[in-house]
């Protein structure tokens, strides 16, 4: 494998987009996010155009030669941008259980310390997603309390998540 990141670009949306097999698995992605099931690139596409704007919020697509692979986006989530938070983890379906998310994260958060100067990277993971769970523990994370449980109404039931976070080693 020859693993690369790069900026998204529209035209990745096709493929992003077909990885979300199942609702169950879009919401896991996503959580409200999107509104409806399927996400189409358009979906995808406009909700680059209005949330991602390369100084706050980026979102990076991840290539094994010219095969995308991952997707992931990357935010400053208050106004100090020693934090920076993940989000919408995906990896090509076809080729899950390959580290491929490992590498995903673990790119992107070199990044973000880096090349951003962020001391931390956060991010919130849903109880119900293991394998999420598991990927960002071999990536580096560990799970932190919060005041406060984030949780999301997703298909009839109430999803927790899980806080994680990850310090730059000084």
């Amino acid at each position: 494998m020859s693993l690369t990141l790069r900026p998204y670009q529209p035209s990745d949306a096709a493929v992003i987009t077909s990885w979300l097999k199942s609702e169950y698995l879009m919401r896991q992605w996503c959580a409200d996010r999107y509104e409806h099931y399927p996400v189409m690139p358009e979906d995808m596409n406009e909700y680059y155009e209005r949330y991602i704007d390369g100084q706050r919020s980026r979102a990076f697509t991840m290539v094994d030669g010219d095969d995308i692979v991952g997707y992931i986006t990357l935010r400053t989530p208050t106004d100090d941008p020693a934090e920076q938070r993940l989000g919408f983890v995906i990896v090509d379906d076809s080729r899950r259980g390959c580290g491929l998310g490992k590498a995903l994260v673990t790119m992107t958060v070199k990044y973000a310390f880096k090349t951003l100067g962020a001391m931390k990277v956060s991010l919130g993971v849903f109880e119900n997603n293991p394998s999420a769970i598991h990927c960002y523990e071999a990536s580096g994370f560990h799970s932190v309390l919060r005041h406060d449980t984030e949780s999301y109404e997703c298909l009839g039931e109430t999803w927790n998540c899980i806080e994680m976070e990850q310090h730059k080693e000084l």
